[in-house]
């Protein structure tokens, strides 16, 4: 034990206990976080393993020394093993020994190294092992979460009689939730009346409706849904996620059914180096998740070397800094000690963000709408919150928010162009990307303006700004978008040669606008464009919020509360300087991880009232403020 609390003292050294005005800090907990909890998930390969005690022992001596742990979601069913009964109760007994809840949890594959091989469900040998696994699981348990493969892949022969004429997607969606209905919750619950089942939507809400997830009855037929916000590298990753993935996909999954959402889930594998495994921690907890799970059991007692010390450390003010890391673990273990786990970094990333996140209120942002099982520019809302415009993605149109902001995937309501003039004509204000206008040119949007895509490219590197031209070096393809003079006013450029073409434009239309943003071919080019155009698109969409990011690089995101309380977070690989823009009443922004005070900047004309904030960010870190 004495080693636990010098480990656990040793990883907050960097964290910062939670005051308020006036009174003494609260003692810190020695056996959990303040304002969060902690699962670990134990895959079905590692529950297996836990018939042996002495495993058992040394493995939970492993993460438990570094992470506070609420919770351990015991897997009984992954590739076909069906971990024994006598394991499993074996496991539950010596968890709650030691005060940890335990959860039961399920992986639907067949084989998770053939491609994510899942089930057949057509078959009735599947069939009847689908409902034998939710029957045995439901005898141990009375809390299931149903990891992220409760989809279908399979096309064999059976599967494509029983989809008849019907599109993949319509089949999968209705045979997913006969399954869900029938074979696991039903099955479940025949066994067990009390059971409570959670399904856990993975970070590819982009293409659910394909594999049979459901975002429109799922929520409502399950007791509660969990989010995947690991994100990993965006290169290196098969899916390029950025790493604003995990906050955005959070909030629209909360977004579905609020108070349902029961928390995210990390991992650590693909990353370049340990702050991005921190930087997805930390993005699920500003995302306000109540719980937070660490995938794996395994992956947690995975040796870290120096490979993952990003060349950016060294500095004091990092956010996650990995050589004092390491100092707190061998002073607390010996110098003799293995080399430290993945549970160490885990234990540090959630302890130096615990009292930062019981000062933030409610998640808000601008309205970014998705309709049910829509598709189209893959995931940009997460590159838009990349350049520093607070994303708060809804599956409903937001009649009524001031500002409403659509990429292509809101095509996918045939009612779409009437939301849109409904809303501008009242007097809001809707921003849609240029692949929806491409959409929209033949569903009447030309009733708001005349606008419409050319078809044709250019190929730019030169914008610009005011009066200068800014050039970025390599060039970008963006596609030409065309108005009408006098009608359409450019408020942003491109230009290459002679000619010019249009990054932003504003129509007016009865009380209010209609703005169009160009997205570049490559939505990573995004974060090539020069400040002062990423300003005009922060400004516009960020008009109706309290804080916005006024000035600064790409690769910046900003989180902000409905309690004046704000997070700046760099994901860049050098220390970079922002401004943000608060009301004009604020005279100073209190941080909320030193307390210390923040002067406003001196006024510049011709803005519109407001208070501005320099702000420098290290490497790979963030900021916490309150403007009051």
């Amino acid at each position: 034990m004495r080693f636990a609390a010098a480990l656990l003292a040793s990883l907050a050294v960097s964290a910062v206990v939670a005051q308020t005005p006036g009174r003494p800090p609260a003692p810190p907990d020695a056996d959990h976080y303040r304002n969060f909890s902690v699962a670990v998930y134990a895959r079905a390969y590692e529950v297996d393993r836990m018939k042996d005690d002495q495993w058992l022992q040394h493995s939970w001596e492993g993460i438990s020394h570094a992470v506070k742990v609420n919770k351990v979601y015991l897997e009984t069913h992954r590739d076909t093993l069906l971990v024994d009964a006598d394991t499993l109760e074996k496991a539950k007994a010596f968890f709650a020994a030691r005060g940890i809840r335990t959860f039961g949890g399920i992986t639907w594959t067949r084989n998770e190294r053939n491609r994510f091989e899942t089930f057949c469900y057509a078959n009735a040998a599947d069939r009847a092992w689908v409902r034998h696994v939710a029957e045995e699981t439901a005898r141990h348990f009375d809390d299931i979460i149903l990891d992220d493969f409760f989809f279908t892949s399979c096309k064999s022969e059976e599967e494509i009689k029983a989809r008849g004429n019907r599109s993949w997607t319509t089949y999968r969606i209705e045979r997913m939730r006969e399954v869900a209905h029938d074979l696991v919750i039903g099955a479940a619950r025949k066994v067990n009346p009390r059971v409570h089942i959670v399904i856990k939507f993975p970070n590819w809400y982009e293409h659910f409706q394909d594999m049979g997830f459901d975002l429109e009855q799922q929520p409502f037929l399950y007791d509660g849904v969990y989010t995947g916000t690991e994100t990993r590298d965006p290169v290196l990753s098969a899916q390029h996620l950025q790493a604003y993935n995990g906050y955005s996909s959070f909030r629209y999954f909360e977004n579905l059914r609020p108070g349902f959402n029961h928390g995210g889930w990390v991992d650590p594998p693909g990353v370049r180096s340990l702050d991005n495994y921190a930087e997805q921690i930390w993005v699920t907890l500003f995302a306000k998740a109540p719980e937070i799970t660490l995938f794996d059991y395994r992956q947690l007692l995975g040796p870290i070397g120096p490979e993952l010390r990003g060349r950016w450390q060294g500095g004091a003010d990092l956010s996650f800094n990995y050589d004092a890391m390491l100092r707190g673990y061998y002073g607390a273990a010996g110098a003799a000690a293995p080399p430290p786990t993945y549970a160490v970094p885990a234990g540090a990333a959630l302890g130096q963000v615990d009292a930062v996140i019981g000062q933030l209120g409610r998640p808000q942002g601008v309205a970014v709408y998705r309709p049910f099982a829509s598709l189209g520019e893959d995931f940009l809302p997460s590159f838009l919150g990349m350049i520093g415009i607070p994303i708060d993605l809804q599956a409903h149109f937001p009649t009524g928010a001031p500002t409403i902001l659509l990429t292509q995937d809101a095509a996918g309501d045939p009612k779409l162009v009437d939301l849109i003039e409904r809303q501008v004509r009242a007097g809001g204000n809707v921003i849609i990307t240029s692949g929806l206008l491409g959409k929209l040119q033949s569903r009447g949007i030309e009733r708001l303006a005349d606008l419409y895509l050319t078809g044709r490219d250019a190929l730019v590197k030169s914008f610009l700004g005011g009066r200068a031209v800014l050039d970025i070096g390599e060039p970008m393809l963006i596609p030409q978008v065309h108005y009408i003079t006098n009608d359409t006013w450019e408020l942003a450029s491109a230009v290459a040669g002679d000619n010019g073409f249009p990054m932003v434009t504003d129509s007016q239309y009865g009380k209010g606008h209609l703005f169009v943003i160009t997205i570049p071919n490559n939505f990573a080019d995004l974060y090539r464009l020069p400040a002062p155009i990423l300003n005009v698109l922060r400004r516009l969409a960020g008009a109706e919020l309290p804080v916005r990011l006024a000035d600064g690089p790409s690769k910046v995101a900003l989180y902000e509360y409905d309690n004046g309380a704000f997070v700046v977070e760099s994901f860049n690989d050098e220390a970079v300087s922002v401004q943000v823009a608060v009301p004009a009443a604020v005279v100073t922004l209190r941080n909320l991880a030193t307390g210390a005070l923040l002067q406003k900047l001196p006024p510049v004309a011709p803005e519109a009232p407001a208070a501005r904030f320099a702000v420098v960010i290290p490497a790979h870190s963030y900021a916490a403020f309150s403007t009051r």
